[in-house]
């Protein structure tokens, strides 16, 4: 009787030192996950830093091997300062989101948001081949962080033109209205992604893009889509994509309009 109850008295005390040593290990990986969001935060910022600084690198080479043609210098000095505010902005809100601050949502016309972001980029895409059709209506608005979703379909875009720069095609954004949402579709023609990647191209890290010459080589940062699907889920919206190798590939994002379940003025991300 008295070894039953020592070998009781020895249970017991060992599953105290294991809940207390499982106390322990969920306390520092609850210390360690705001470092790990800090880290993927920085490594999407810089991602999309690097997105920003490249049209205006365009638009001061344009400027250096131009000086005679002053119209022409004032212009693109001009695209670069607004495209330095732009930046601004567009950091400011990032670090917002990186540290969980709240961001006002506005009801802003969806139009205007997408050409602004051709302008910025100081590329011409029919010199790559690539036919740009923006079927939007004019009169449609989009309740979100405007600055949040234009860098979403800036990485849209970006993918889709890289998908396109070998064989040229058409470059589809279209946008409706639903009876709780507006969809969003940034569609193109170009090599299309295999079922087997397409399951991962929302993880972060995970990249297809492989520098030209070299096989295997990967240079993509594996981080633009996984950022969209933040900001997306961010504004309670969903973002999904589907694709045919050949054929090309097509991302839709749904996001909920004002007075419908998941978003109302007044509501923020």
């Amino acid at each position: 009787m008295a070894s039953v109850i020592e070998r009781r008295r020895s249970l017991h005390k060992s599953l105290e030192e294991g809940q207390r040593h499982s106390e322990a290990l969920q306390s520092q990986i609850q210390g360690l996950q705001p470092l790990a969001a800090i880290g993927s935060a920085s490594s999407m910022i810089a991602h999309e830093i690097n997105n920003l600084l490249t049209p205006l690198g365009n638009y001061a080479e344009l400027a250096l091997n131009h000086m005679e043609d002053r119209e022409l210098v004032e212009k693109a000095l001009r695209k670069a300062v607004l495209n330095c505010r732009r930046a601004s902005r567009v950091m400011e809100s990032m670090m917002a989101m990186a540290h969980g601050r709240q961001q006002d949502k506005v009801l802003a016309p969806l139009r205007p948001l997408i050409e602004e972001i051709f302008v910025c980029l100081a590329r011409d895409f029919a010199k790559d081949g690539i036919t740009v059709k923006i079927e939007v209506p004019e009169n449609l608005d989009v309740y979100a962080v405007p600055v949040q979703l234009q860098q979403v379909l800036l990485n849209l875009v970006l993918n889709a033109r890289e998908a396109m720069l070998d064989r040229g095609g058409t470059l589809t954004i279209r946008a409706a209205p639903l009876s709780d949402a507006v969809t969003l579709e940034v569609c193109d023609t170009g090599v299309g992604i295999p079922a087997q990647t397409l399951e991962r191209i929302f993880d972060p890290f995970f990249s297809t893009k492989h520098a030209a010459g070299r096989a295997g080589e990967c240079f993509g940062t594996g981080l633009g889509l996984a950022f969209c699907k933040t900001v997306v889920e961010a504004h309670d919206g969903h973002l999904c994509a589907r694709s045919k190798p050949g054929e090309g590939t097509a991302f839709k994002i749904s996001l909920p309009r004002p007075g419908s379940d998941g978003g109302s003025p007044g509501s923020s991300t």
